[in-house]
């Protein structure tokens, strides 16, 4: 018998050959090389990429109004802008109605805050040698410090010393920061507090930059409200014929996950700042509107939020007493106790939900990637990207059911019951 040879066979059933032909190398090559180019463009114009981020977030949340309007038979356009104005005007309104209270509590605020941050540094310095000796270890602390006092005392007393003919200017420039104290606390803060502020918020630095992205976010949150089938159609071009049915549940799982996240965030916000603000007047706290507002504003960020929204009220409740401070910093652990428990359950019914160690360590890495706007879309894109890892890999390729809304999770459990 003689052997079978591809000669005779069509070239689509012909055996492969082993290896990287040159064509595969090139293809590769250019792939590769594409990738790159996309991750440079992305680095380098990720400011305008997370802003228009935000501006389908909120466009999306106002696609849910734009809905009901049309109901009444408001053209979508019309109804898109109408909400978006309302939005901003309801805004101006408070901003004017507290402006005067807020500008007067923010001056009071940062004049107050560092010696609030002083006052407690002296607190626990004085209570080294008690309980805190056992967590700060304050009897060798003391005894360190006495003794670094006392050497610098010492050293304070001697003559100087003319430097060395030999002794260069930077040794001695050197010696001389060395000798320089730390200095309070408060400034120890702030000088860390500031350079953190620039890496956080470079964009602040230029006004113009600010106005120009909150421009577009309002115009793509009223485009996409106001014709969302035109830019979801778009999308579906980009998918083969076959894929375009489950991409579009996809899509459509994304925009609904994305919508309640942002109306869950805004209600809580609201309630929040109105709730914090009531409980600092009622134990008399300075600054509670500002102090309030602040909580507010932070109740956007989710976890890390609140806790820096705590720091500043606790710092000036403890300008009157320890006492005040700690019965702050229990108000404060209850209602986000309340918030976890109660309120965020109560607003996300149906949505998704995101494991708290997921989030924390996403808002880390885009906070250390790409500054304030990477906190800002860590958990909304995080929500966004656990649903097609959830329809499309852990349903379609691990075969596993995953409901990607809680709402279908409840519909799973009740159908065995209803069909029984």
């Amino acid at each position: 018998m003689t052997p079978k040879t591809d000669e005779g066979l069509a070239p689509e059933r012909r055996r492969r050959v082993p290896g990287w032909q040159s064509r595969d190398i090139l293809r590769a090559g250019v792939l590769l090389t594409g990738l790159w180019f996309l991750l440079k463009l992305f680095w380098f114009a990720h400011p305008l990429i997370l802003t228009v981020f935000l501006g389908v977030l909120f466009g999306l949340a106002v696609e849910g109004g734009v809905d009901r309007l049309q109901r009444f038979r408001v053209p979508r356009g019309v109804g898109a802008a109408a909400i978006v104005l309302a939005f901003f005007a309801l805004l101006f309104g408070l901003g004017a109605w507290m402006a005067p209270t807020l500008r007067e509590q923010g001056r009071e605020l940062r004049t107050r805050l560092p010696q609030a941050i002083d006052k407690v540094e002296e607190w626990v310095n004085e209570r080294r040698q008690g309980m805190f000796a056992l967590i700060l270890g304050g009897a060798e602390v003391a005894e360190t410090t006495g003794g670094t006092a006392g050497a610098r005392a010492d050293t304070v007393a001697q003559p100087t010393q003319a430097p060395a003919p030999g002794a260069g200017r930077q040794d001695t420039a050197v010696a001389a920061a060395a000798q320089q104290p730390d200095g309070p606390l408060s400034d120890r803060l702030g000088r860390q507090v500031s350079g953190v502020a620039r890496y956080l918020f470079p964009f602040l630095s230029s006004t113009l930059a600010v106005f120009a992205g909150i421009i577009l976010i309002v115009f793509l949150a009223i485009y996409i409200a106001a014709e969302p089938d035109v830019y979801h159609g778009g999308l579906m071009h980009l998918f083969p014929h076959h894929a375009r049915k489950r991409a579009g549940e996809v899509l459509s799982a994304m925009a609904t996950v994305l919508r309640r996240w942002l109306v869950t965030q805004l209600i809580a916000m609201i309630t929040i700042g109105t709730i914090t603000t009531g409980v600092l007047l009622a134990l008399d706290v300075k600054a509670a509107f500002a102090l309030g507002a602040l909580a507010g504003l932070l109740e956007f960020v989710p976890t890390i939020g609140p806790i820096l929204s705590a720091i500043p009220a606790i710092a000036m409740a403890f300008l009157d007493s320890p006492d005040k401070a700690l019965a702050v910093a229990l108000a404060y652990g209850a209602i986000q106790f309340i918030e976890n428990h109660l309120l965020i359950p109560l607003l996300m019914k149906g949505g998704v939900n995101i494991p708290p160690a997921l989030t924390v360590v996403s808002q880390a890495l885009m906070a250390m990637l790409f500054g304030f706007l990477g906190l800002m879309v860590a958990v909304p894109l995080l929500a966004a990207i656990m649903v097609p890892v959830k329809m499309l890999y852990v349903e379609g390729v691990v075969g596993d059911d995953m409901a990607v809304l809680e709402e279908e999770e409840e519909e799973a459990k009740e159908a065995p019951a209803g069909a029984a």
